[in-house]
């Protein structure tokens, strides 16, 4: 299976070789060896490693009291370390199904110049980096590991003129606006989502596209200890959404929303 093409109403031309959905579908783009390999493990510790991610993650969380709001970003770029990779690649491989709607959705909408915001292991710049229509990715995440991880990547797949990877929006190489904007399970773990819908917005070109999705939710047994999902933050993200970006249909039952800039 290859992404969508021309021929589908919205689509995109196919992706380069090596990086077609199918590709995705069967080793995520080569996750496992290119993570064992950047951490130093054998194949097997790292398949001993991914079950726990989830867990291992939750346990670095200080708790409630020690776990100020305004140093959200000190903690995910100084204390996260590694443990944030781990936790995604579980995700992404067992969930390959649910990652794979949304890299159909990317190819539906993706163009020009894109900022995959808070991109984690990569998934989703590595495919934009290889769609006909997309011109250059930007990729932003303030973990050195993701940044220094998805930098490997790139050039294993031989991206890296076409894949771009920054701290934060403020690096001045970044374009003042982008054509698309690709930020996923992002949004929760700020202690200010309507800011950054707000700052999003100012950066969008004439015609962007934005795909997004949250989960205000700290899960059913405490699972997502660094979601947050306090309700004044939650309505006050809702009518930023909904005050500013109009909802594009789409056919995928996932998640992700696509908007574009209202009026």
């Amino acid at each position: 299976m290859t992404w969508p093409t021309a021929t589908l109403e919205g689509g995109k031309a196919a992706a380069r070789e090596g990086l077609d959905l199918e590709d995705f579908l069967g080793d995520g783009f080569g996750l496992r060896q290119q993570l064992a390999s950047y951490l130093g493990l054998t194949a097997e510790q790292l398949e001993e490693r991914l079950p726990q991610s989830c867990a291992d993650l939750a346990s670095l969380h200080p708790g409630a009291v020690g776990f100020d709001p305004q140093r959200v970003e000190a903690f995910y770029e100084q204390t996260v370390g590694t443990g944030h990779l781990l936790e995604l690649a579980a995700w992404h491989l067992g969930s390959a199904d649910y990652i794979g709607d949304t890299l159909r959705l990317q190819a539906r909408f993706a163009r020009g110049a894109v900022l995959d915001f808070g991109g984690g292991i990569g998934t989703h710049a590595l495919a934009a980096a290889a769609l006909a229509e997309v011109e250059q990715v930007w990729f932003v995440d303030i973990n050195p590991h993701n940044r220094a991880f998805v930098a490997e990547r790139a050039a294993h797949f031989g991206l890296s003129d076409r894949l771009k990877v920054c701290r934060d929006l403020d690096d001045p190489d970044l374009p003042q606006h982008f054509d698309t904007v690709v930020c996923l399970d992002v949004l929760e773990h700020l202690s200010d989502p309507a800011g950054q819908l707000e700052r999003f917005a100012s950066r969008m070109s004439e015609g962007a596209i934005a795909l997004l999705n949250w989960y205000f939710f700290k899960g059913f047994d405490g699972e997502y200890p660094f979601h947050f999902d306090d309700p004044a933050l939650v309505e006050q993200f809702f009518r930023s959404l909904q005050s500013r970006f109009l909802e594009v249909f789409h056919p995928y039952l996932i998640t992700t929303r696509a908007y574009r800039l209202m009026g």
